[in-house]
């Protein structure tokens, strides 16, 4: 619904400053010119007059709700809005009906459903036959991915547009347009003004409110520097959500980091799960992942630091245990990479599928019994002490199985060592059974 005056809204001073500067078109979008723009995708739907069911996937405060108004308005749509945090299937079917009654009169309806990704797999699925039939033209936002949160029956009736965080450039036309609309300059130094944007983190909703309270709290006559800029509004709380998408993405940008060997990246990564309340636990059983699968035999010593620095948190917690997550990040960052035992497990265990009811060859079965001896177990077996090189050269597969090389270590860190011993066994073994 659109906001109104009224006697306590003019009382209280006005409409807020977020309502005032909603675009009242298309055009005064900022930040989303990829779908807004002469070559848009979006701009050129509603150009053709084919506006078709969408789904507008973006972080907060990136102009969903407003574009999906501004859509109904280019339409001469009716426009309604849910939000699947507070509605339900009642107030779905009054919806559909009501679409339903003004479609009968030749009147369309955009039904805007925010955090539609809210809504269960049945919810969901109510959707369809209204979209089928034209009943609704159905927008949808979400900040979750809508491949994980949608079902795949609505994500087939409907495209999904991509919007962007607000960037600089953005954030500085919303600044520009609230100054004109207040009648004066937003006085900041230039260090100020960079840490307000970089407090906005994109989020033009939250950026205004931050704008609205220093036009309000600040001395008009004096120009803010950072501190006294922090003075009036406080720092945002990180946006982090530790079972939706944000968490994977976060714990796969530490993991590649780190895999990298950009260990500046995945200590910023790594500081920005825990101050988004993470798990440190968590975090640590991820670390203690990599040190096994991403560096490996390269530096043996890496898995034991990552259970020392496990054990080292759980017995002093936080913050006092974190330090010990940095200084395992800074280890594995640092250290050599290698997947091969990785590698080598994965192709071990394909094997083990592929001839997966071979016997062990017979003189390496132990025979305990007069029986197994006289049917050859343990016949021939060498011992490798025995050998001047401590090395028998004897094959361990099975019998009717081809000789396979499953590790194959790099040349780099501890592994060059475990390679030249690789080899020298490699040639002692054609030695001895050429």
């Amino acid at each position: 619904m659109e906001t109104e005056d009224t006697l306590f809204s003019q009382a209280a001073g006005g409409r807020p400053l977020a309502d005032r500067l909603r675009p009242a078109t298309l055009d005064e979008v900022v930040g989303q010119d990829h779908l807004l723009g002469p070559d848009g995708p979006l701009r050129k739907m509603i150009e053709s007059k084919r506006l078709t069911s969408l789904i507008l996937w973006g972080p907060p405060g990136c102009g969903k709700t407003t574009i999906a108004r501004l859509l109904a308005n280019d339409g001469s749509m009716h426009f309604v809005a849910l939000s699947a945090v507070f509605s339900g299937i009642a107030d779905l079917r009054k919806a559909f009906d009501e679409a339903a009654r003004r479609r009968a009169t030749g009147e369309r309806t955009l039904l805007f459903v925010d955090e539609i990704h809210r809504f269960n797999r049945a919810q969901q699925d109510g959707f369809l036959p209204y979209v089928e039939n034209g009943t609704v033209t159905l927008v949808g936002a979400t900040t979750e991915n809508p491949s994980f949160e949608l079902n795949s029956a609505l994500l087939s009736r409907c495209k999904v547009f991509v919007l962007n965080p607000l960037d600089q450039n953005a954030l500085e036309r919303i600044i520009t347009r609230a100054e004109e609309l207040q009648g004066r300059r937003l006085r900041l130094t230039p260090e100020a003004k960079s840490t307000l944007m970089e407090l906005a983190d994109g989020d033009g909703r939250y950026f205004i409110n931050l704008i609205e309270s220093i036009f309000d709290l600040a001395d008009p006559d004096h120009e803010l520097d950072r501190e006294a800029l922090l003075r009036i509004v406080q720092r945002r709380a990180p946006i982090y959500d530790k079972d939706r998408e944000g968490h994977y993405n976060l714990i796969s940008a530490l993991h590649k980091s780190l895999r990298g060997s950009d260990t500046d990246a995945a200590l910023y990564w790594a500081a920005r799960m825990i101050e988004g309340g993470e798990d440190p636990l968590y975090l640590l059983r991820r670390l203690t992942r990599f040190a096994a699968e991403d560096v490996g035999l390269a530096d043996p010593d890496a898995l034991g630091l990552a259970i020392a620095a496990w054990d080292t948190y759980e017995r002093l917690g936080s913050p006092e245990g974190e330090l010990a997550i940095a200084e395992l990040v800074i280890y594995l960052g640092t250290a050599p990479k290698s997947n091969s035992a990785y590698t080598a497990w994965n192709r071990a265990r394909r094997a083990a599928r592929e001839y997966s009811s071979l016997t062990p060859p017979a003189h390496i079965l132990n025979a305990p019994t007069r029986l197994m001896k006289q049917l050859g177990y343990g016949k021939g077996y060498q011992y490798d002490h025995d050998t001047p090189e401590g090395f028998s050269g004897q094959n361990y597969f099975p019998e009717k199985m081809p000789r396979q090389r499953f590790y194959n270590p790099p040349e780099r860190g501890f592994e060059r060592e475990i390679r030249k011993r690789l080899a020298y066994w490699d040639r002692l073994r054609r030695e001895k059974n050429s």
